[in-house]
C-alpha cells in the first residue's frame, strides 16, 4: 500500500507501508492491503503506520479525513507531528503548540495596535466634524 499525509501546505508522507492504524470517532482502526475500500472522518490523535521493513511511525494529527482506495491510503487533515517514538512526539507536540501560542499572541498584539489606530483616528474625525 501507499500512504500519502497531506496538510494545506504540503505533503508530508508519500510511501510505501505494510500497515496503518488511526482513530474515527467510533473508536482506532487498523488497514492492511487487502482491506476494503472506505472514507472515515478521523479525530485528534495518533496515526501510526508500519513501513515495508517493520519500522513503527507515529504522528500526531489533528481533525481530518482518510480515504482508503484500492492499495493507495490518502490522510488529509490540517496538522500533523512526527516523532521517532511516542517520547519524542509529545516533545514535538509541545514545542509545535508553544510555538504556535507564541505566533496568536503576536497576532493578537498586531490586531489590538491596528484597533487601536482605527479607534484613534475616528474619533479625531469625529472632533474634527
Amino acid at each position: 500500500m501507499n500512504l500519502t499525509v497531506l496538510i494545506p501546505s504540503e505533503t508530508l508522507v508519500d510511501r510505501p507501508v505494510a500497515k496503518v492504524v488511526a482513530e474515527a470517532p467510533n473508536g482506532f482502526f487498523c488497514l492492511l492491503p487487502r482491506h476494503v475500500d472506505f472514507a472515515t472522518a478521523i479525530v485528534p490523535g495518533l496515526l501510526a503506520y508500519t513501513t515495508d521493513t517493520g519500522e513503527e511511525i507515529f504522528w500526531a494529527v489533528d481533525d481530518g479525513i482518510l480515504i482508503k482506495q484500492a492499495d493507495r491510503i490518502w490522510v488529509s487533515t490540517r496538522n500533523a507531528v512526527a516523532g521517532e517514538d511516542l517520547d519524542h512526539l509529545e516533545e514535538a507536540v509541545t514545542q509545535q503548540f508553544r510555538q504556535r501560542d507564541a505566533e496568536e499572541e503576536k497576532a493578537q498584539q498586531a490586531m489590538n495596535k491596528i484597533q487601536a489606530g482605527f479607534v484613534r483616528r475616528f474619533l479625531s474625525i469625529q472632533a474634527g466634524a
